[in-house]
């Protein structure tokens, strides 16, 4: 592989690695903390319950725009994004 590849993988790593951190922190870290998180109301429902049933599932689709828009924009930078 060529340095330019190599850093082109490093920079895809990188951002899987920071959107799977993320997602670990927001599903399993706040499992954990669920007892003490439905202590808590939000919109009239436990936060923990919130978290999982509503909060979860926004967070995930943001970090599939998210990593969507980045790839796309580190494809350019690197010249390997997909012609239209």
């Amino acid at each position: 592989m060529t340095p330019r590849h190599r850093r082109y993988w490093h920079y895809t790593l990188a951002l899987t690695a920071g959107v799977l951190t993320i997602w670990f922190v927001v599903i399993f870290m706040s499992a954990y903390f669920a007892a003490s998180l439905n202590h808590f109301v939000f919109l009239g429902f436990p936060l923990g319950f919130y978290i999982f049933a509503q909060g979860a599932l926004i967070v995930f689709l943001i970090l599939i725009g998210a990593y969507v828009a980045i790839m796309n924009r580190l494809d350019r930078r690197f010249g390997v994004a997909e012609k239209r």
